[in-house]
């Protein structure tokens, strides 16, 4: 399947071709392949609405560079619509970029603060809403599936489920360890405090891939959600916990207001859950990449965000530093991204 860009004539006919595959009477016998077919089709025609986008945004600044000589109070104008044609370029751009096996899924990101108490826990609430930022940036649809609020602030766990194109292939380059250095709001002595915070991302896994569960290895647990400070928020047992006995594999999920939906949540995390697992022992087997969860510690941070005596994020993978701290924490990461990503090829 093609991904690059402009190519709209070789992806209308690449459609074309999905199309007449699912046409196919005989494809439905094939449900996993079907799935396949429908999600290439999907990815194809985001690709043609990206590049439709470019196309039209170039045209449309060409267009101001003819009229700026007659009108030069356009000019303000033309240097905003520069602005975010560069953001959008280079978000697009990205995309180039993400051509692995699980890149194009959903995902599911989850937070863990380090040691430190309520100092860490602060910090993977802030971490939370820096994603949560950033899957607004790119269109996505996040839902926090499940959230474990911390005694005085914060947060000591969150999941959150992304919906969206390339979800996974944007957010696995989060994964590691995050470092914040700043004056602790919770020190009366205003001393400065390092805190830690480690995100783990996985692909959702779709229907074009088959992973047996078998009933008999599940346990399944109900009990009443719980909202910020622990408080139940519902009367039922309506939230879900299911355990995978013979990898004791958790999935949860309080997010839905009834347990048959939360239950299906948190099967489709476990599905995910035990496929990342899967490929992670093959990765193992085959002496290719590095376990992901397993190279994550303390003291190998992959990025530090600096508040206090001075502001800077420094990104250890790439050495990019960059001095907005507070546009960072308010999602714009693509830049982090995409040079990330570059290393990979």
């Amino acid at each position: 399947m093609s991904g690059g860009f402009f190519e709209l004539s070789k992806k209308a006919d690449q459609i074309k071709e999905i199309d007449a595959k699912l046409t196919d009477p005989a494809i439905w016998g094939k449900p996993q392949e079907a799935a396949r077919l429908q999600k290439d089709k999907k990815i194809l025609n985001g690709f043609l609405i990206i590049d439709k986008k470019l196309i039209a945004a170039v045209e449309e600044l060409e267009a101001y560079f003819q009229l700026i000589d007659e009108d030069p109070e356009l000019l303000p104008e033309l240097e905003e619509k520069m602005t975010h044609f560069q953001d959008f370029v280079e978000e697009t751009e990205v995309k180039n970029y993400l051509d692995g096996e699980s890149d194009a899924s959903n995902a599911f990101l989850s937070i863990h603060p380090g040691a430190g108490g309520t100092e860490s826990q602060d910090w993977a609430e802030i971490l939370l809403r820096m994603y949560l930022r950033f899957g607004e940036r790119l269109g996505f649809k996040a839902e926090i599936t499940d959230i474990l609020a911390g005694e005085e602030a914060g947060i000591k766990s969150v999941t959150v489920r992304y919906e969206g194109e390339f979800a996974f292939g944007y957010l696995k380059e989060e994964i590691g360890v995050h470092r914040l250095v700043r004056i602790s709001p919770f020190d009366a002595n205003k001393r400065r405090h390092t805190s830690f915070a480690a995100v783990f991302v996985i692909p959702e896994v779709d229907d074009s891939i088959r992973i047996d569960i078998d009933a008999k290895d599940l346990r399944i647990d109900t009990y009443r959600s719980s909202g910020k400070g622990g408080q139940h928020v519902n009367r039922t047992d309506s939230a879900v916990r299911i355990t995978h006995l013979p990898t004791n594999t958790v999935a949860q999920c309080q997010s839905e207001r009834s347990q048959h939906q939360n239950k299906d949540q948190a099967i489709k995390m476990l599905r995910s859950r035990l496929y990342d697992l899967e490929m992670k022992k093959q990765q193992r087997a085959k002496d290719k990449i590095e376990d992901s969860k397993g190279g994550i510690a303390w003291g190998n941070q992959i990025r530090s965000y600096v508040m206090q005596p001075y502001q800077s994020i420094k990104d250890h993978r790439t050495a990019i530093e960059r001095g907005d701290v507070q546009r960072v924490l308010d999602g714009d990461i693509i830049g982090f991204i995409k040079e990330s990503l570059k290393l990979r090829k």
